[in-house]
């Protein structure tokens, strides 16, 4: 038997005064231990989301179940066991990290514990800045006072909103490797980004939202063996201008001014097709240097779903 959902959304629903619907009734489940990351568009509903399952935003219908409990009526445990780390940075320019991290806690209604607070900190490598004000830290050393601050109170599930925002490439792969060293710490990590390489790099699971509705849900290699298409790119000898009435049944586009030819196909198809090109290639006397495939990005996967062309999950 399967192991129950750590947090469990049922029909989550958010409308405002003026008839906009920003969540449309979304189901999802997350599981104990898991990196889930929910990609979308700027205003697909991602933050909204987040901030109704953390208390933050009152949803208009459905249910939320923290470790099978209603996140309303149990709202201390939901409380407890959720912590967020938002995309805004807001802190107290003037305290320290060490103030900031231990008021935090106090939040939450945990007793003072400078041995955790201390611990939470050297994981994030922040114990040398302790005593420094925030204003005086780097984007990347506040958003680590962020985590830290979401994990004063020990939570077991943690949000990310955009968690690598305005951070450098190099701060962004630090950022990867602690979301994965919590992880393996037992922390169930939900992150929301536009990244889509974070998402390729870091998530057990991927879920796409649009327009408030969740439109697909699976692990990551598999969403990528169900919906991703490879491309077949032929380097031709000589340019085309256009493409051979003979290769039209595989409606091939041409690249590079004319000198690539590309064929898409389903690489899970029983027929790929590619037999048949190569035939009509050779039929029609036309000359390659060399042949390569291109495997679908999860981003191309993502374009697809968001504008409709793939297939609800």
């Amino acid at each position: 038997m399967s192991e129950a959902p750590i947090l469990s959304i049922r029909g989550l629903r958010k409308a405002y005064g003026g008839g906009t619907e920003a969540l449309k009734g979304v189901d999802l489940d997350i599981r104990k231990g898991e990196i889930f990351a929910l990609l979308g568009p700027n205003g697909a509903g991602k933050t909204t989301l987040i901030s109704i399952v953390c208390g933050i935003v009152t949803a208009s219908g459905g249910e939320v179940l923290v470790e099978g409990k209603n996140w309303e009526r149990d709202y201390r445990h939901a409380r407890t066991h959720i912590g967020l780390v938002p995309q805004e940075l807001t802190t107290d320019a003037f305290e320290s990290v060490w103030s900031t991290v231990s008021f935090s806690r106090g939040l939450f209604g945990k007793a003072r514990d400078d041995g955790k607070i201390e611990e939470i900190l050297r994981r994030l490598t922040l114990w040398d800045k302790r005593k420094s004000i925030m204003m005086a830290l780097s984007g990347g050393m506040k958003r680590r006072v962020m985590i830290a601050k979401a994990l004063s109170h020990e939570p077991t599930i943690l949000f990310l909103d955009e968690p690598s925002a305005g951070v450098d490439v190099e701060l962004r792969r630090d950022m990867w490797a602690l979301v994965r060293k919590l992880r393996d710490d037992g922390v169930t990590i939900i992150l929301t980004t536009h990244y889509i390489e974070e998402a390729e790099e870091m998530a057990d699971r991927v879920g796409v939202i649009s327009k408030g509705e969740l439109i697909a849900v699976d692990e990551k290699k598999a969403l990528i063996a169900r919906m991703g298409k490879k491309t077949l790119k032929i380097a031709l000898a000589e340019p085309m201008a256009a493409v051979p009435p003979a290769l039209a049944p595989w409606a091939p586009g041409l690249e590079d001014d004319g000198r690539t030819l590309c064929y898409r196909f389903d690489a899970n198809a029983e027929e790929t097709g590619i037999d048949g090109l190569m035939k009509a290639l050779s039929d029609a006397h036309i000359g390659f240097k060399d042949l390569s495939t291109h495997q679908s990005s999860l981003e191309d996967i993502f374009v697809e779903l968001v504008h409709g062309e793939g297939a609800r999950a």
